[in-house]
């Protein structure tokens, strides 16, 4: 949140209103109907290069077979695999999955994702340092959590 001048005209100001006062206002400055979000600690990025690496580990081929001399590679391909995606983890059989991402609107706790997920799409979740490690294709383990207010979790 930031504070910032603004200067107001009214045709028709309410009885009371004086120059000089001040108040607190909250902008909205989009909404959408029916929208998918997720929280927007979910969105991580990961480069090209990141993600081929751990596709070739998870297929069990081995990784130093896999790399290239980057002075063979072409300047095109350098760029191409230093590109940053955006994306969500998704679980997928047992293991965490990126999945790139479009996102459409921003707030300041959820986010909108306009292209790539699914219905019933498990995302992962975690703090910054959590998902800023997490690897393609790591198997990882769905923890229940309570739903906000602390009430029992659901069956």
């Amino acid at each position: 949140a930031k504070d910032f001048k603004v200067v107001v005209t009214l045709d028709n100001p309410p009885p009371g209103l004086r120059p000089g006062l001040s108040t607190t206002a909250k902008v909205t400055t989009a909404t959408r109907q029916n929208a998918v979000t997720i929280p927007i600690q979910a969105l991580t990025i990961r480069t090209r290069r990141e993600l081929e690496e751990s596709e070739k580990k998870a297929n069990g081929k081995a990784l130093a077979a896999g790399k290239q001399d980057p002075a063979a590679l072409s300047a095109k391909e350098r760029e191409r695999q230093k590109e940053e995606l955006q994306g969500v983890f998704v679980v997928r059989n047992g293991v965490a999955k990126f999945v790139q991402v479009e996102t459409g609107i921003m707030g300041t706790t959820d986010v909108e994702i306009v292209k790539g997920l699914q219905p019933g799409d498990q995302i992962v979740t975690g703090s910054f340092q959590a998902l800023r490690t997490l690897k393609d294709s790591t198997k990882v383990k769905i923890e229940k959590t309570p739903p906000p207010g602390g009430g029992p979790t659901p069956s």
